[in-house]
């Protein structure tokens, strides 16, 4: 619980690292969240809060990829190979995965 509510206390960080766990456990505690308000919409017989939910987890879960990017010492810029089809999604979930490397280094 502790990785997602980091998560949103650096919703709008784009710099340093996440790991393995920190990345995956926030994504695991979205998921259990977006799954709830799936099923409250079901019940109330809205989508109304599964959409304000998705839009605003939109720019912390784009800014915890490219801290997990940093993590393993890639640039956040290769979060854009999801734009090629199919191998952008399977490569950026093979980064993902991988295990944790020297720390990005920023240049200030």
């Amino acid at each position: 619980m502790t990785q997602y509510i980091n998560m949103w206390k650096n919703a709008f960080n784009f710099k340093g690292t996440a790991t393995r766990s920190d990345y995956w456990m926030a994504i695991l505690f979205n998921f259990i969240a977006a799954i709830v308000l799936v099923i409250i919409g079901m019940v109330i017989g809205t989508t109304i809060l599964t959409n304000l939910y998705s839009l605003a987890v939109l720019i912390p879960g784009i800014a915890i990829v490219v801290r997990r990017l940093h993590d393993i010492g890639k640039s956040g810029f290769w979060y854009f190979i999801i734009l090629i089809p199919l191998v952008g999604w399977v490569w950026i979930l093979i980064l993902l995965c991988t295990p944790s490397t020297t720390p990005y280094q920023t240049e200030e």
